[in-house]
């Protein structure tokens, strides 16, 4: 291959691969409000969904902390990560999340939560 050729070929392999990474999930700005508006209503002291698994997603520290018995997320790991399965329809109906007839998450929604546990879930 001319030299030339293997110059042009690295740049167009540097462009694509940074294309294609995907863009990084911010808590405040992508998480945040998601579980605001689907899981707060239920998981915030004083409410049922705290009172049945200590789960309060009030905050970041809160959110971490998972429930009675376990986190619910593992940074770094959406594959492990209990919210997960609760949110993406893989979990027994009477854990799954949100429930009692509430709309579940869009999908959008989904793989943003899934991106940013990948990606550390981390509180930026």
């Amino acid at each position: 291959m001319p030299p030339h050729t293997a110059g042009i070929f690295a740049v167009s392999l540097a462009v694509t691969l940074v294309a294609c990474e995907p863009k990084q999930i911010s808590y405040s700005h992508d998480i945040r409000p998601v579980l605001d508006k689907n899981c707060l209503e239920c998981h915030a002291p004083g409410k049922p969904g705290y009172a049945a698994s200590g789960l309060s997603v009030e905050s970041y520290e809160n959110l971490m902390k998972g429930t009675h018995y376990a986190p619910v997320i593992k940074p770094g790991d959406e594959v492990s990560s209990t919210l997960v399965l609760l949110i993406s329809g893989k979990a027994d109906e009477s854990i799954r999340m949100p429930h009692d007839g509430r709309k579940p998450l869009d999908p959008d929604e989904i793989d943003n939560i899934r991106h940013w546990i990948k990606q550390g879930a981390k509180n930026n």
